[in-house]
């Protein structure tokens, strides 16, 4: 991915790909998943939201008070996941990622994401 972590260009890369995607099969219900960064740096995105549903999916800046899922993390931790430095299941055994809420939706919609994140380093 070209675009620098979290700015309007990555959040327009990342919505294209989920586009291109298509919708989860494991998404048969509306499903919304807040990624909290702890120590985000002034000025910068502190959350993003990640909403997936039978039409599709789409992640923007920001939180929602209503989501199914909130996964708190470190900003490095986030960026480093981002660009493939940092292995998800490597983070969530050290007890870098903090999950709370519908984990079971979570784990359905991993494949889903990992095509589309995962396709980005």
């Amino acid at each position: 991915m070209s675009a620098a972590f979290l700015s309007e260009e990555w959040f327009a890369e990342v919505n294209a790909r989920l586009v291109a995607a298509g919708s989860s099969d494991a998404a048969a219900n509306d499903q919304s998943v807040v990624l909290e960064f702890s120590d985000a740096p002034a000025g910068a995105v502190h959350a993003l939201t990640l909403s997936v549903g039978p039409s599709g999916a789409r992640i923007v800046a920001g939180d929602s008070l209503v989501a199914d899922t909130i996964i708190r993390l470190s900003y490095d931790d986030a960026l480093a996941l981002s660009g493939g430095a940092l292995d998800s299941a490597a983070a969530l055994r050290e007890g870098r990622i903090k999950v709370r809420g519908e984990i079971a939706s979570l784990l359905g919609l991993t494949g889903f994401l990992q095509s589309v994140f995962g396709a980005t380093n």
